[in-house]
């Protein structure tokens, strides 16, 4: 069973703890076993590529390398970094929330 992660695929995340610290993005991805996410724009690493169809010349590219989890907050609707809970809502359906403004995170 794969643990309940705070952050979702596209999600607006901030970066708490490492190089990018202080960056915000769009999470991309999340890979659930090694507990880490794709944010884009944030991580940026260099990658030497060999020529091949889709970059004919190769070269040096830059891309995103995943973070961890531990590392990502959410950003609410007001741009504030906060904590998820979660609740049911009127449906009986769980929803996440921000700790920060209580405002129902979508």
């Amino acid at each position: 069973m794969q643990p309940k992660l705070h952050i979702k695929k596209g999600d607006i995340v901030k970066a708490i703890a490492g190089n990018a610290k202080g960056q915000q993005g769009k999470v991309l991805s999340i890979d659930r076993k090694n507990m880490r996410a794709l944010v884009e724009g944030l991580n940026m690493i260099s990658k030497h590529t060999k020529p091949n169809a889709a970059n004919p010349q190769g070269g040096i590219v830059k891309q995103e390398a995943p973070v961890h989890i531990s590392n990502l907050m959410v950003v609410d609707g007001k741009g504030n970094a906060t904590r998820i809970g979660r609740k049911l809502n009127e449906n009986d359906k769980s929803v996440r929330y921000s700790k920060k403004s209580g405002e129902v995170i979508k």
